[in-house]
């Protein structure tokens, strides 16, 4: 854990399974993301480094043959394949990406809002390519400076 990383905020994560997985609650905060004290953070720049670490930490239990995407509540508006995330200061953060026919797809959200459920879903392209793993670049851009 990394609990002598300054400025970690509590977080906590109980499981019925004892052999879980490690999850991005129990894992210790990349330095440049603990760096940077809690309350000098936007709530959309806070929100957008941790959803960089769950999606790795998603991407981490998926096999070759699936992608991450998410999953929308309310309406008829299926999935997105997440190909991009984003954040606007002070409030706003959106997903860039595809929907299960390709269309390019786009949400914007209020953090007060904010609701992201994780899918796995089958690949698009079957290709012997590994799939696209967009966790690990969002995790590097957390190391780089904004753009002001």
């Amino acid at each position: 854990m990394a609990d002598d990383l300054p400025n970690r905020p509590p977080a906590r994560v109980a499981h019925c399974d004892a052999n879980t997985p490690p999850t991005a609650e129990q894992k210790p905060l990349p330095k440049a993301v603990a760096q940077k004290p809690l309350d000098e953070k936007s709530p959309a720049e806070w929100a957008y480094e941790r959803l960089i670490l769950y999606i790795q930490n998603f991407e981490d239990q998926l096999d070759n043959a699936h992608e991450v995407a998410m999953g929308f509540t309310g309406g008829d508006a299926g999935v997105l394949k997440i190909e991009g995330i984003g954040y606007f200061d002070p409030d706003i953060v959106t997903f860039y990406g595809s929907d299960a026919t390709g269309t390019k797809t786009q949400l914007i959200q209020h953090v007060s809002q904010l609701n992201v459920m994780l899918r796995a879903v089958p690949r698009q392209d079957e290709s012997e390519a590994p799939p696209t793993r967009i966790g690990f670049r969002l995790a590097a851009d957390l190391d780089e400076e904004p753009i002001d």
